[in-house]
Formats: C-alpha cells, sequence, structure tokens
C-alpha cells in the first residue's frame, strides 16, 4: 500500500486564496473548505487507499514559547481562521483521519506519521503531500517522498539534493543559518542559500563544521566570515535549528490500518454536503465507496 499524507493547513490557505468566496447555508465562508474536500476526494478516486490529513488548528505551538518571534495567527483572514474547524469536522464526515495540532504544527503531525508509517513492511511508499521544504528533512531515499500535487512534482532523495544541493538530513542545519520568513526566525548574517548549500554538502550538520575556517574545503567562498557568524551565533543557530526540526513523536495513529478510507459517514457527510451546497461531494463519495 502507498500512505498519503496530506497538509491541510497547506491544501486550505491555498485554496482559500485560489477559489471564490462561497458561504453556506448558515453564510458561513466555506469556499477554501469545499476546495480542499474536492482534492482530497479526487486523490481517493485516483486510487488512494490510506490518507491522513494534518491541520494547524491553532497556529502557535510549542516553537512560540521557544522563541518569540516565531509565527503567529497575526494577519491571517479571520475567514481563512474560522475554516480550520470546519475542514476538520467535514474531512472527518467524509471518512478520512484527521490530526488537528494545538501544541504542535502540522508538519510535526506529518513527520511523525511518515517516520511510523516507513516502519511498516506493507508500506510501499509514504507520500507528504505538500512542496513546504521544511518537509523534505523527511525524504528518505524513495521510500518516504515529497509530492507537490499543484504542479506534480515527486520528490525523493535525489530530488531533495537537487533542489537545495543537499541531503534531507541537513535541511533544519540549512534552515538555521539561511532562516525561514514564513516561520519567523531570521538565520545569521552572511549565510545565504549558495553558501549554506555548498558548506553542508561538506560538512552534514553544523556540529561538523571545522572552528578553524581554514580548515574549511576550499570550495566555500567567504569562510572566514561565515566561520565568524555561525561561532558567534552558535546559541542562535542551535535555537533556529531547534525551531526548524520536525517532531516525529507526536501520536498519529496505532496502525497504518487506521488510515483505511472505506466510506463517509452516511448523514453526517451528507449533512455536511447539503450545507455547504455540494451535491456533488457526496454523490461522488458513494460512487467511489461502492467500489472499495
Amino acid at each position: 500500500m502507498d500512505v498519503h499524507l496530506v497538509d491541510g493547513t497547506y491544501e486550505l490557505f491555498r485554496h482559500f486564496f485560489a477559489v471564490p468566496s462561497t458561504v453556506d447555508s448558515n453564510g458561513q465562508e466555506i469556499g477554501a473548505v469545499r476546495g480542499v474536500l474536492t482534492s482530497v476526494l479526487s486523490m481517493i478516486e485516483h486510487g488512494a487507499t490510506h490518507i491522513g490529513v494534518a491541520t494547524d488548528h491553532v497556529v502557535e505551538s510549542f516553537r512560540n514559547d521557544l522563541y518569540p518571534g516565531y509565527k503567529t495567527s497575526e494577519g491571517v483572514p479571520p475567514e481563512l481562521l474560522s475554516q480550520f474547524p470546519i475542514l476538520e469536522d467535514a474531512l472527518e464526515a467524509m471518512g478520512v483521519v484527521v490530526w488537528p495540532m494545538v501544541d504542535y504544527e502540522a508538519d510535526d503531525a506529518l513527520a511523525s506519521a511518515a517516520h511510523k508509517a516507513a516502519k511498516d513492511d506493507r508500506v510501499s511508499q509514504v507520500l507528504i503531500c505538500t512542496p513546504d521544504k521544511d518537509l523534505s528533512q523527511c525524504v528518505v531515499g524513495t521510500r518516504i517522498v515529497q509530492l507537490d500535487r499543484r504542479h506534480e512534482i515527486l520528490r525523493d532523495e535525489a530530488g531533495v539534493v537537487a533542489k537545495f544541493g543537499i541531503k534531507p538530513q541537513s535541511i533544519p542545519d540549512f534552515l538555521a543559518v539561511v532562516g525561514d520568513t514564513a516561520d519567523g526566525f531570521p538565520g545569521l548574517p552572511g549565510w545565504g542559500v549558495k553558501a549554506a548549500a555548498l558548506t553542508l554538502s561538506q560538512y552534514l550538520h553544523l556540529e561538523g563544521i571545522p572552528k578553524d575556517w581554514r580548515e574549511w574545503h576550499p570550495t566555500i567562498r567567504k569562510a572566514r566570515s561565515l566561520s565568524e557568524s555561525l561561532f558567534n551565533s552558535w546559541s542562535d543557530a542551535l535555537l533556529y535549528r531547534t525551531l526548524a526540526t520536525l517532531r516525529l513523536d507526536v501520536p498519529v495513529f496505532d496502525t497504518v490500518e487506521d488510515l483505511c478510507w472505506k466510506s463517509p459517514r452516511p448523514a453526517t457527510f451528507e449533512e455536511n454536503c447539503m450545507r455547504m451546497k455540494s451535491p456533488d461531494l457526496l454523490g461522488r463519495a458513494a460512487a467511489v465507496s461502492s467500489h472499495r
């Protein structure tokens, strides 16, 4: 079996800014929810059998306690935030396993689920459905891969190396020095993408980088200034790497069979579809479940 792990937060944001505003019978904005449900159902129609969706039920997480500048829900449109619980309920009604994150982030749930699913010999491949660079750290060979469904790009370990110039294990170190504006931490002065890739292609983790810049690999330019920046801000670098490192211990499922999609919950899903004025979803879900 293949296991599909979907970044529900990314999907909700993407659809919110891509589809027209739509309200349900109660006047609640649900355009993005309807878009995500359609997208996930399309995956099932095209053969996905084992699916889990992770969402940021609350944008803030334990990382906000570690670093005050970490991302928050500030600036996120309330019409978007209000759709998270609606999406979670609608997906569950459709028979899809959902992990709404509060203390952790959706990325942590996806990383934990991928790590656990890959240990099961019955699993042929784990596909993390998101283009998010943070999740690239989870890629392992061709067994755990990233799938950018929007652009139809499948990225295995060789693909991560081709894109970033480093192995998946080095992604947190890479983000630590270059920063991540989406997550709200700045990186280190003087460290750009090229310098980080060159350095971490030679030294897998920050701890492997020689403290004497004269011992650095000759291909790395401006080694002296990079070294001074890194070791003068060592504690910051380690903190940023902690922020960028995804957790693998989030409780997600007991066995991969928990992720097997069989059918929607009849009355609940019908009620959701009628409220969202989407009878087509009800019919499509019934049709695919009749063939499972």
